[in-house]
């Protein structure tokens, strides 16, 4: 992806992508409306979500380069767009409400950003439903009843829904592949309206989905007779989750580990970018390094230079992968990556390390989340600690049960961690919690290869984080309202980079 935040470029992006499918790709007006309490009243400009939105409305996807442009662009395709701010009392802080007009349709959508680049729409045209973008999804409008049958006799998919509003019908057809909509057209002799949604997630679902484990308790009972690596575990869990084979998830994971690569690589050399706080400062970081002139050894060093790279190419809307969020872009692949580079370790190494760190991701997914707006700083650079130090163990050959001892202490040690940006902007004190992140998974990735005792096991520490996060103070959940947001500094500069920009 491109852009400071996943739960805001990435989610509105692919969440405007899905309001583009609704209007045919034919939009005239757009109004989007965000809760006056949510955590994108303060931060829908500053953190992304309308060049996100934008992009989106265009088609673009979240790697376009014109994304930090897409207003421009929106504005030369002859789109209106208006943004209201009101109180909705909206029960998720990332929830986008969105009106779309052209000269022939209307249609609304309600959708929510969940964190790292994860969305769900909840509601269209005032139909209740769930649409994650991991399926093609195939929607009929109409006010027959007739029409169920026919689809449910005649059309293979993975799951048909029937949603009924003040006498008015929704049929929602979620398939693995594109359902032939000739095929439809061919069945209704009745009035309706026949909409395709296209999927934003690169790997889909699919019908009756069984996975091995959701928790780490789960893994344990699964593993008892198997005893496999923890990237192994991963492997098997992606390939029941997408309906994949072991050996094309370990592909995707390497390419990953290449896009992670040149990010570092191009981020080392030096970025420049207009609308943010802190400059290349890692290109003075490697000289140093270089030159013997830093404390620590070299491995401490290749991953501060390797994470410090990470966030200024996310500041300076580079190609970055969100892992497990844009915010927290840093610590875990910086930490992989720069590990590699001072061990001097094999691509596939670290793509083993990523998977097995994805997997400790899998269960604070499923027990908490990777939204700041819900849970703090904790669920971004706290969960990317946690997800590094179980890589750590993996790259140094360790046991499955060293690795989550390691996240566990991890996440142990990073309770409570706020989000508060400086000038609503992700860079600041982003890039020092990233750096945190990374050496707090070091010295806890070494405690547990020591043998060190976790104590507290990782799905209790995962709860407990979920309850911490949500006792967090609104304004210290990525709100831009307390912390040091609001220092006079965070204020002075919010200031001189809004004068800049206009």
């Amino acid at each position: 992806m491109r852009g400071p935040s996943a739960s805001h470029c990435a989610a509105s992006a692919r969440i405007g992508r899905i309001a583009r499918d609704l209007m045919n790709g034919n939009i005239n007006e757009v109004l989007i409306e965000f809760d006056s309490k949510g955590s994108l009243a303060t931060t829908h400009d500053t953190q992304g979500s309308d060049i996100g939105l934008f992009a989106g409305f265009l088609g673009w996807d979240i790697t376009d380069k014109r994304l930090a442009q897409s207003e421009k662009h929106l504005t030369e395709a002859g789109i209106k767009v208006k943004i209201n701010i009101r109180e909705l009392n909206d029960p998720h802080p990332n929830t986008y409400h969105i009106k779309l007009k052209n000269d022939s349709e209307e249609h609304s959508l309600t959708a929510l950003s969940t964190g790292g680049g994860i969305i769900e729409v909840t509601s269209i045209d005032g139909f209740d439903l769930s649409i994650a973008g991991d399926y093609y999804e195939t929607l009929i409008f109409t006010e027959s009843n007739e029409l169920t049958t026919a689809i449910r006799d005649n059309i293979t998919a993975d799951q048909i829904i029937v949603h009924e509003n003040e006498n008015k019908l929704l049929i929602e057809i979620k398939s693995h592949t594109q359902i032939d909509e000739q095929a439809i057209n061919d069945l209704l002799n009745y009035k309706y309206v026949l909409k395709t949604i296209f999927p934003v997630l690169p790997v889909l679902s699919h019908a009756d989905i069984k996975v091995p484990f959701v928790t780490c308790r789960e893994l344990e009972e699964y593993n008892s007779a198997k005893n496999y690596d923890l990237w192994k575990l991963a492997a098997v869990y992606e390939s029941a989750r997408g309906s994949i084979s072991e050996d094309e998830v370990f592909a995707k994971m390497k390419e990953i580990v290449q896009i992670i690569k040149e990010a570092v690589r191009v981020g080392i050399e030096g970025t420049e970018y207009d609308d943010r706080i802190l400059g290349a400062q890692s290109v003075k970081y490697k000289e140093m390094m270089n030159g013997g002139k830093l404390l620590g050894g070299e491995l401490l060093n290749e991953i501060i230079l390797s994470v410090t790279s990470l966030m200024e190419m996310k500041s300076s809307m580079g190609l970055i992968v969100a892992a497990p969020t844009a915010g927290s872009c840093g610590g875990l692949p910086g930490t992989v990556i720069g590990t590699g580079k001072a061990l001097n370790l094999s691509d596939d190494k670290m793509t083993e390390a990523m998977l097995a760190a994805g997997l400790i991701g899998v269960f604070i997914a499923y027990k908490s989340t990777f939204a700041a707006e819900v849970c703090g700083c904790q669920a971004e650079c706290g969960a990317g600690s946690g997800m590094a130090a179980a890589a750590l163990v993996a790259l140094n050959g360790g046991t499955t049960k060293q690795a989550i001892d390691a996240a566990s202490m991890a996440l142990q040690n990073i309770l409570g961690m706020i989000c508060d940006p400086v000038a609503n902007r992700v860079e600041v004190p982003c890039l020092g919690k990233n750096v945190m992140a990374a050496v707090n998974a070091l010295s806890c990735a070494n405690m547990a290869l020591a043998g060190f005792d976790k104590v507290i096991p990782l799905d209790e520490v995962i709860e407990t984080m979920d309850i911490v996060g949500k006792s967090i103070p609104r304004e210290l959940r990525c709100t831009a309202l307390g912390g040091l947001s609001i220092t006079d500094t965070s204020k002075n500069i919010e200031e001189e980079l809004k004068n800049k920009k206009s």
